[in-house]
């Protein structure tokens, strides 16, 4: 009986009054659901470019969502349209790129969603602009600061929204880190250090066409990092190799670090790997003078089994597609929220170019086997970063 004196009034008391904590988000969805708020929301039309390895994702995602209607599906390899076809019923029409234009011209269309391969991007987004649609991209917007440039430029000429796809940003425990950093949670951030690892190994075909890892990889890597902290960094120092000779012969690496120096004494490291044979290895550190911050990998389910050689658990997730299977979607919520005007752009021209930059100097680094200085003027600055 030695807890009796702890005995507090029945949970009935104030029950009403108890929430959910803010870091469910889950279950606040649901909320949304069962209360209406979600069906308040326009539905908006949309067209989706390229059934690949992220139109595969995105395609799940437009037709499960409830402010969605998926009108048209593009895609250049015809022996892929009866499976489309199939999965998205006979509401969805599959067109080839050659029929974009008359896509384009249909009035009831309101936004695009592009997955193509990179060094198609420009022209279909300037495509969707131009017959004033809402686009979202897939990142990079462009292969060229020049292209990107002109994307957003048109964008904003057109009066039609551009939204760049950075999917980690809507990871829950990412968003939550980057969060409570800025809430100065931890204090003034001595180290912030980043690991992406892939799983499975890409096929050299996709390689070829990826923009090299830099720019593929790595990107959400320096996104992230300038993201959470709120900086530019001013050098990067990049060691890179290929371990794998099948990547050698490309001409691209497998095998990176880079470090960063920002502006407030912060340094970063930012490892990334073609390959990883145990899983796809997403993680996030941030020391600080307060208090560390970690994100480690999620696994499939937290199932714990014991037996006389020790204990185990499944691996953590295979791929990008389970990994970041709620961020995707909640990066589309947000894509639509911002077609029907609710809610501000979260990545602009300046941080899109930004991570293109600093992607270009680290790869730079790499290939000249020195630090490479980066010099920002105050028009690049995103607001609210500090270089």
């Amino acid at each position: 009986m030695a807890t009796v004196g702890f005995k507090v009034e029945s949970p009935y008391v104030k029950r009403e009054e108890r929430k959910h904590h803010a870091s469910d988000l889950k279950y606040q969805k649901f909320l949304d659901t069962v209360s209406g708020e979600a069906s308040k929301r326009k539905t908006i039309n949309v067209a989706l470019f390229g059934v690949g390895r992220a139109g595969g994702i995105h395609l799940g995602n437009l037709k499960a969502h409830s402010n969605i209607n998926l009108s048209y599906v593009v895609e250049s390899d015809r022996s892929k349209w009866d499976q489309i076809q199939s999965a998205c019923g006979s509401g969805t029409k599959i067109h080839h790129p050659d029929q974009t234009k008359d896509m384009l011209s249909d009035p009831e269309l309101d936004a695009c969603v592009i997955c193509t391969p990179t060094f198609t991007h420009k022209d279909i987004i300037l495509q969707c602009l131009e017959a004033g649609k809402a686009v979202f991209s897939e990142k990079p917007i462009g292969e060229t600061p020049e292209d990107t440039k002109t994307c957003y430029t048109t964008a904003e000429r057109v009066g039609r929204p551009l939204f760049c796809g950075f999917q980690r940003r809507y990871d829950p425990s990412f968003s939550d880190i980057q969060s409570r950093v800025r809430r100065g949670e931890a204090g003034h951030i001595q180290i912030i250090k980043s690991i992406s690892r892939d799983s499975p190994l890409p096929s050299i075909e996709y390689l070829k066409i990826s923009g090299g890892i830099f720019h593929d990889c790595m990107v959400h890597d320096i996104d992230m990092q300038t993201w959470v902290l709120g900086e530019l960094p001013v050098q990067v120092h990049t060691m890179a190799n290929a371990q794998i000779p099948e990547i050698a012969e490309i001409d691209d690496y497998d095998n990176v670090v880079t470090t960063l120096k920002y502006p407030s004494g912060t340094l970063g490291i930012i490892n990334v790997n073609r390959f990883a044979a145990y899983g796809y290895d997403q993680r996030l550190e941030v020391f600080g003078m307060k208090a560390m911050f970690e994100a480690e990998n999620g696994k499939p389910n937290t199932a714990v089994y014991s037996n006389s050689n020790g204990a185990g658990s499944v691996p953590i997730y295979h791929s990008f597609p389970s990994r970041y299977e709620e961020s995707y979607a909640a990066e589309m919520d947000q894509f639509v929220d911002v077609v029907n005007g609710t809610r501000e752009l979260p990545i602009t021209y300046l941080h899109s170019s930004a991570v293109s930059k600093i992607a270009d100097a680290a790869e730079k680094s790499a290939r000249e086997g020195k630090p490479v200085d980066l010099v920002w003027d105050k028009e690049e600055v995103p607001d609210g970063y500090f270089c």
